[in-house]
């Protein structure tokens, strides 16, 4: 018996339709990007692993695709971005005039525990800018995380932007007399802050001098523990999109490498997952490139957001309506045999002109043929019959038709 292969775990098939949603995800991130004038950049899918070991340090090389390539070098399968951008940006920086605003849609690896709305290969939109340090930059990153939501069909009930400062969580933490070694330590524990139990907290904020009371006190004072969160909250308040974020101090992202302040996308009513994630990242250019070069960036994963399209009923009419509006514009309908090459040549025509346009490619019903029409999404079928060159043009939508000369049809069409 033959064997039977499937998808190796965490890995997806992407069918027509499943194509189809992936690529809405995709206009959309960039066509909003545009809009705010990022520019597009991608970087290799293989890299070395020490890229990400100088970001992440050793424990990252549990999550990586890594293995000795045939030239005897340690190389990983990317699980994020952000490495290749420090290094591009550092060996060209004089090449581009600052601030950078950079953005990729690329397919990612990360050998973790498959689950909903995570797998072990995705795709990311990755928006940043470099160069800059005003708070101008961060809520220009905020900004057009709400418009990629509003353009999904998202409104203000079904997320908001929940914003926060590491630097403010530092600086309590230095007048609370955490030492600098255990720095690291403090803002692990207040990244775990939702998700572990009250006695799991407060043991290992015991050990740090600190109790559970006042961590819950100093998140209460919210905005007023940072500067830097009042600037950004301003700048988004003159855009009309304050209504939109939310201080929330509990966030701080697990990655060690942020330096200011952080956000999150959150859904509404469907388990408060984060959609979205990022924030400034002042030392990393440096790190990875030895130069000079404030940063900030979020990022957005396909499988996440496409889960919260098709369980809101309002975004995902929207998706379904862009969707169907993807299909052919003609289908040729053959009506007799003798003119399929009178209609191959009007195919082809219509094509020329920038119309998508099927045709049977073998004999079929003239019943058969309209059915296949309607099932590719066509919004015209061309008869081509006994009258060639008279053609007959029917709109499958709501069967109104016109007859016209073939030469005519994507004149009439494109009108």
């Amino acid at each position: 018996m033959a064997q039977v292969f499937k998808t190796l775990k965490g890995f997806r098939d992407f069918f027509p339709e499943d194509c189809a949603t992936r690529n809405y995800v995709f206009d959309v991130w960039r066509r909003v990007a545009v809009r705010y004038g990022f520019q597009e950049y991608e970087g290799p899918v293989l890299e070395p692993t020490e890229l990400y070991k100088r970001k992440s340090g050793n424990e990252i090389v549990g999550q990586l695709f890594c293995f000795e390539d045939k030239g005897g070098r340690d190389v990983s399968m990317r699980p994020e971005l952000t490495p290749t951008l420090a290094r591009m940006a550092a060996a060209k920086q004089r090449d581009y005039k600052k601030p950078l605003k950079w953005f990729s849609i690329g397919q990612f690896f990360r050998y973790e525990r498959h689950q909903k709305g995570r797998g072990r290969e995705f795709y990311q939109f990755n928006c940043d800018i470099l160069g800059e340090e005003s708070v101008a930059a961060d809520a220009e990153l905020i900004a057009l995380s709400i418009d990629l939501m509003r353009e999904f069909g998202f409104t203000s009930d079904d997320f908001s932007i929940r914003l926060s400062d590491r630097n403010a969580w530092t600086d309590f933490a230095a007048e609370s007399g955490v030492g600098e070694d255990r720095m690291t330590d403090f803002l692990q524990v207040i990244d775990k802050l939702e998700r572990e139990k009250p006695e799991v907290t407060e043991e290992k904020l015991d050990s740090l001098g600190l109790t559970l009371e006042s961590i819950r006190d100093f998140i209460g004072g919210g905005a007023a523990a940072s500067d830097r969160i009042s600037a950004i909250q301003s700048d988004l308040d003159a855009r009309g999109m304050g209504d939109f974020v939310q201080v929330d101090l509990s966030i701080v992202r697990g990655l060690a490498y942020y330096t200011g302040a952080v956000f999150e996308v959150f859904d509404i009513g469907k388990g408060m997952r984060a959609v979205a994630g990022g924030g400034r990242y002042d030392q990393l250019v440096k790190l990875i490139g030895n130069a000079e070069m404030p940063a900030c960036g979020f990022a957005m994963g396909d499988m996440v957001i496409t889960d919260l399209i098709r369980e809101t009923a309002h975004a995902n009419e929207k998706l379904e309506a862009s969707i169907s509006e993807s299909g052919l514009d003609v289908f040729v309908v053959i009506a007799d045999e003798e003119k399929r090459t009178d209609a191959i040549r009007l195919v082809q025509e219509l094509r020329q002109n920038g119309l998508a346009t099927g045709f049977p490619l073998t004999p079929a019903k003239v019943g058969k043929q309209f059915q296949n029409a309607e099932q590719a999404g066509a919004k015209f079928a061309v008869v081509v019959g006994t009258e060639f060159p008279e053609t007959t043009v029917k709109k499958l939508a709501d069967r109104s038709e016109f007859t016209c000369e073939a030469t005519e049809i994507a004149g009439r069409l494109l009108a």
